[in-house]
């Protein structure tokens, strides 16, 4: 890999051309010398060449060499997602139980593929899924859920093809953890202009503990990251493709290059952006897997738009903010807004077509909880009318209007205390993760030694990996940096997708909230190391002495990152150790 793939590659550069003398003396004290690229090079930045030397170096001749090289914008985050979904599928069906909060998603999938709403359970249910034979005891009797239901039809997915067993309900949770390992490296190469930075965020995040433990269980968090992390990719290529459209309208200036053009920067229309609407269209599923996807939907709302304005300025534009108001303001927002709307009232379809039937004396049956509420004023029945030409469209919508009134009531006054409860505070150095398994088999039993001198562990714990997060403490105040006295925008978008999963948590504390709902904001935290270790590899324009350090540094960073998610693997896939390794895992007392 060549080494102009460092974060602060300045494309435009004229080959051979130095900066001033006392440029290059401050840059020894991490100062980066301004540039000034050319218009479009600034709207359109190119990526960095794929450097070849590696491997020549590993024995490819040189036309070889240059095809591995092109071929490696693929080719690298397609390896990276390999071991990622290696690792993720690797005994996925260990523990044979139902973990953790798996007792409502698993069976709410399974109700929602049978009946298009959550049904109701007896108190045995999981003993009798997990027997041999196999017996579901499910009624069609409705159930009140929390939920929406978009990340239990995912979950279902996987139990229509392997059945009501840890494997099935596990199964899709993997798939989407391991392809948003794969989106991140693409959006990784794409943000920062670099594959081997796009593969260094996406490898980062294949061994994060949390990230690791969430595509292992049926839980609907990791559902949630996969929408946002796909809706912020659309919205980079969005941000791409508009720039393009204004590089391209630009006049020729003075030797062929583009110059800005008030004219077009100000008033050039930007014509259909179906990549905002992809985006759009994933925000609405990431609302309705769970309502924290409103807060994203606001930031990168907000992030989009002012996209929009750097974009028009950077063109020409003299007020850029009005520009942005009458040409895009109005589209970004149908693009966004309505469509997360109408994308999350079709994801309750089934919901919707449980119409069911009335029986006097026994209400509604066969129908989603509060389906039939605007008729009925009780979510079982107890009174059928109809009093307008369409209430056959607005009783349904009243109906979960009051559904979803109710389910805020519900959410906002949780604070019944749990064991593994946090606050989000304590979320960035992973205070007190969550134990999701826990047994302890005792000598000769389920792999314990039978010479062990006492009982042995055997536990999943959703705990991200340590050193990977310690770390993101500190990119994050590099983040800081670069987007406040650099005003570097990836920093900025960057910070945007932490805050969008993380700030949002400070306005419950007084709520039972979890350190696993962290996972939210995973691949920006590890964009945010990636970017940071880029800045530690050094400038293209520094010395020899400088990269090598840099070089090494970073790589040692890394390889402690991989050997720490090696170290804690046992914990994250439930493997029977003795006691002693347990114990000597357990780094700070919070975490038992």
């Amino acid at each position: 890999m060549s080494s102009d793939t460092a974060t602060h590659a300045q494309p435009g550069k004229a080959t051979g051309q130095q900066p001033p003398a006392w440029q290059r003396r401050l840059r020894r004290f991490g100062y980066a010398g301004q540039t000034r690229p050319g218009v479009r090079e600034r709207l359109v930045p190119p990526y960095a060449e794929p450097g070849t030397r590696l491997w020549e170096i590993l024995g490819a001749t040189p036309s070889a060499a240059a095809r591995i090289a092109r071929w490696s914008g693929w080719g690298g985050p397609l390896l990276v997602a390999l071991c990622a979904g290696l690792t993720r599928f690797w005994h996925l069906g260990s523990p044979d139980n139902v973990i953790f909060d798996e007792t409502y998603y698993a069976k709410d999938a399974w109700s929602i593929w049978e009946y298009g709403y959550e049904g109701t359970w007896p108190k045995s249910a999981n003993d009798r899924i997990l027997d041999a034979p196999q017996h579901i005891p499910l009624s069609d009797a409705a159930s009140y859920v929390v939920h929406p239901p978009v990340g239990k039809w995912v979950i279902g997915l996987g139990e229509q093809f392997f059945g009501l067993h840890p494997f099935g309900w596990r199964f899709m949770v993997a798939v989407l953890g391991t392809l948003s390992v794969l989106m991140l490296c693409r959006i990784g190469r794409r943000l920062f202009r670099s594959t081997f930075l796009g593969c260094l965020a996406g490898a980062l995040m294949a061994v994060d503990g949390l990230h690791y433990v969430m595509s292992r269980t049926a839980l609907l968090d990791l559902v949630v990251m996969f929408f946002v992390l796909a809706a912020f990719g659309c919205l980079l290529v969005d941000r791409d493709r508009a720039r393009a459209r204004l590089a391209a309208a630009l006049p020729a200036g003075e030797h062929g290059a583009a110059r800005p053009d008030p004219a077009v920067g100000r008033g050039l229309k930007l014509g259909a952006r179906p990549w905002r609407i992809a985006a759009g269209v994933l925000l609405g599923l990431a609302i309705g897997t769970k309502w924290n996807g409103l807060y994203v939907l606001a930031a990168f709302g907000l992030m989009t738009v002012l996209w929009d304005v750097g974009s028009r300025r950077t063109a020409g534009a003299l007020r850029p903010y009005r520009a942005v108001l009458r040409r895009d303001l109005g589209w970004a927002f149908v693009s966004l807004v309505p469509v997360a709307i109408l994308t999350y009232i079709a994801s309750w379809s089934g919901w919707f077509t449980s119409s069911g039937s009335y029986a006097e004396g026994r209400g509604w049956r066969h129908s989603g909880y509060f389906r039939h509420w605007a008729e009925s004023g009780k979510p079982d029945g107890g009174g059928y009318r109809t009093d307008g030409a369409f209430d056959w469209l607005l009783n349904p919508l009243r109906s979960l209007w009051h559904y979803e009134s109710e389910v805020y009531k519900f959410h906002v006054n949780l604070d019944s205390p749990h064991v593994y409860q946090s606050n989000p505070w304590s979320w960035m150095v992973q205070s007190r993760p969550v134990s999701y398994f826990y047994e302890s088999p005792r000598a000769g039993q389920e792999g314990c030694p039978k010479d062990a001198a006492e009982k042995c562990a055997r536990e999943v714990l959703a705990i991200g990996t340590p050193l990977l997060w310690w770390t993101g403490c500190f990119a994050l105040l590099y983040l800081l940096f670069r987007w406040a006295l650099r005003r570097d925008w990836r920093a900025g978008a960057i910070l945007c997708g932490i805050a969008a999963g993380y700030l949002p948590w400070f306005l419950y504390q007084d709520r039972t909230i979890f350190s696993f709902y962290a996972v939210v904001f995973v691949p920006f935290l590890c964009l945010g190391v990636a970017m940071m270790i880029g800045a530690l590899l050094g400038p293209p324009g520094a010395s020899e002495t400088r990269r090598v350090i840099g070089a090494v540094g970073s790589g040692a960073l890394v390889l402690l990152i991989i050997w720490n998610f090696i170290y804690f693997f046992p914990l994250y896939t439930g493997q029977t150790i003795p006691m002693d390794a347990w114990r000597a895992r357990m780094w700070l007392d919070t975490w038992i």
